[in-house]
């Protein structure tokens, strides 16, 4: 209603002005029906043009706003547990403003937790060196059997014997070597946990596809359960991979002939030692080999696989984490709650904004009905005069900061959005008080 108030004052200025220069050109006729002409600046009675200089002003109601304000919305639905804040309420960047329940993400982390903590403790477990006793006590074995079969050869050829014993240990450490490996029951167990990790995967990837289709696909329990799955079906791969890798034939078959030499040989020198004898030596090599075990650690494959657990666990807890902190909404900077639309109790839609927030110490201005025709020639920069329809002693000027590149149709009309930024800011302005621009175009 103003504006047809401003454009009927305007029409009246323009009929008016026009009546006043018709008059100057003797257009008009006086009383007595004759025309009244106009003096000439040469005396020569004729008429003239005088050039005029008018300036075109465009007018268009505005609204007050905050330069930083945001509608903040949850990236997940659910009923809300707590509201923390009100409206009118000052907030830090990060201040927590609501919270969704979360019992299952919740769960989720401490399943999470769990799994991670098993993993760390079965690495730790692998990698950790053999204690002081037990080395001590697998020595004090090995010098126990050493020295009865010590006892036993005093009175065979000492030399000889002695080496082609350590001959024939040296071969049979050997082959030992080559042809370790796996058990068959590992080798089995090894297999079920792979066919059982191939069932969960399946499993997973069923409930996956249900919710594929989700916008928050990423923070489903249904994406990070089968991340898990995909990571323990890797791992139980590689650990069968590991189990049922062996040696060549080549070199199982170099490390036997080895020891038949060396048996042949230690054979011969003993012809028809006692059997007590040969039970020592064997007792010596158990021994010893106990000994080499415990010291040499775990096997890298074994590390490794170990290792692959525990960085599947740390992406499961990340992803239970990131779901969690999904549910709490939070202010992205320092600022004002302007108003809520939600109560505790209520459903949480991510489409729906919950939360108006401002900085309310920095206005802008924005007009609203400036057409496609009045914003032709209004640059940035352009100096406006602005006056408030709720503040009327308050007069100041301002500045074109931007104009909003697309139109929007308003009851048929293009209207173009400018903002303006004040000369000066006041402790009255609220959010969305009218005001009136005038803009000078050129």
């Amino acid at each position: 209603m103003r504006r047809w108030l401003i454009i009927v004052l305007v029409v009246i200025v323009l009929l008016a002005g026009g009546g006043y220069f018709a008059m100057q050109r003797g257009l008009l006729s006086r009383p007595d029906g004759a025309a009244t002409p106009t003096a000439e600046p040469n005396g020569t009675g004729s008429s003239a043009t005088q050039p005029t200089d008018l300036t075109a002003s465009v007018v268009a109601d505005a609204r007050l706003a905050p330069v930083q304000r945001a509608n903040l919305t949850l990236a997940v639905g659910g009923i809300v547990a707590e509201v923390v804040v009100q409206e009118g309420e000052q907030v830090t960047a990060g201040q927590l403003l609501l919270r969704l329940h979360a019992n299952q993400q919740q769960v989720a982390v401490s399943r999470a937790q769990s799994d991670l903590q098993g993993a760390q403790a079965r690495l730790l477990e692998l990698t950790a060196p053999p204690r002081t006793e037990e080395v001590a006590q697998s020595q004090a074995a090995l010098d126990a059997a050493q020295a009865r079969y010590d006892r036993l050869a005093q009175a065979a050829l000492p030399g000889d014997i002695a080496a082609a014993e350590a001959g024939l240990n040296a071969s049979q450490a050997s082959l030992a070597k080559v042809l370790e490996g796996a058990s068959d029951q590992q080798l089995i167990a090894a297999r079920a946990d792979l066919a059982n990790a191939q069932a969960v995967l399946k499993q997973a990837q069923s409930a996956y596809n249900l919710v594929k289709w989700r916008n928050d696909l990423g923070a489903t329990p249904q994406s990070a359960t089968l991340q898990q799955a995909t990571n323990n079906l890797e791992a139980a791969q590689a650990r069968l991979a590991d189990l049922e890798r062996g040696a060549s034939q080549a070199d199982i078959a170099g490390a036997g002939a080895q020891v038949r030499q060396s048996q042949a040989q230690l054979q011969t020198l003993r012809n028809a030692m006692p059997a007590d004898m040969t039970a020592a030596q064997a007792d010596v090599s158990a021994q010893q080999a106990q000994l080499d075990l415990l010291l040499a650690g775990p096997r890298p494959e074994t590390v490794m696989v170990a290792e692959a657990e525990i960085a599947a666990a740390t992406a499961a807890l990340q992803q239970a984490l990131v779901a969690l902190g999904e549910t709490e909404l939070r202010a992205p900077f320092a600022g004002t709650v302007a108003a809520l639309t939600i109560e505790v109790g209520e459903q949480a839609s991510p489409t729906v904004a919950l939360v108006q927030l401002a900085d309310l110490t920095t206005w802008e201005i924005e007009t609203e009905d400036l057409t496609e025709l009045d914003v032709v020639g209004i640059v940035p920069g352009s100096v406006v005069s602005l006056n408030f329809d709720a503040i009327p002693d308050l007069k100041m000027s301002g500045t074109v900061k931007r104009i909003r590149p697309i139109g929007e149709d308003n009851r048929g009309d293009i209207v173009y959005t400018v903002v303006i930024d004040p000369a000066q800011q006041d402790a009255r302005f609220l959010w969305n008080m009218t005001a009136v621009v005038t803009l000078d175009k050129p």
